[in-house]
């Protein structure tokens, strides 16, 4: 049996200010926003639609600030 891979989302900074929404390995950003609020809204509703879906979230610097994952997790802690 193949586990499904999960489907990143990565909420990144952008040069003018703005914030990007991108998939994982995509080349371009699926959508701009003016505010990380907005970014990670629309993150989360891409990421909630999919059997496995991940949100994460970079900071200004582009360190990583938070992450989040839906759906059913493949590997349940044992306990």
């Amino acid at each position: 049996m193949t586990t499904p891979k999960r489907k990143s989302c990565h909420v990144t900074p952008r040069t003018d200010g703005g914030w990007n929404v991108k998939e994982e390995n995509a080349s371009r950003a699926s959508s701009s926003h003016d505010t990380k609020a907005e970014a990670i809204a629309r993150a989360k509703e891409s990421a909630k639609k999919q059997a496995l879906g991940q949100v994460i979230i970079h900071k200004q610097d582009g360190t990583i600030q938070t992450e989040h994952t839906y759906g059913k997790d493949p590997y349940p802690p044992e306990g």
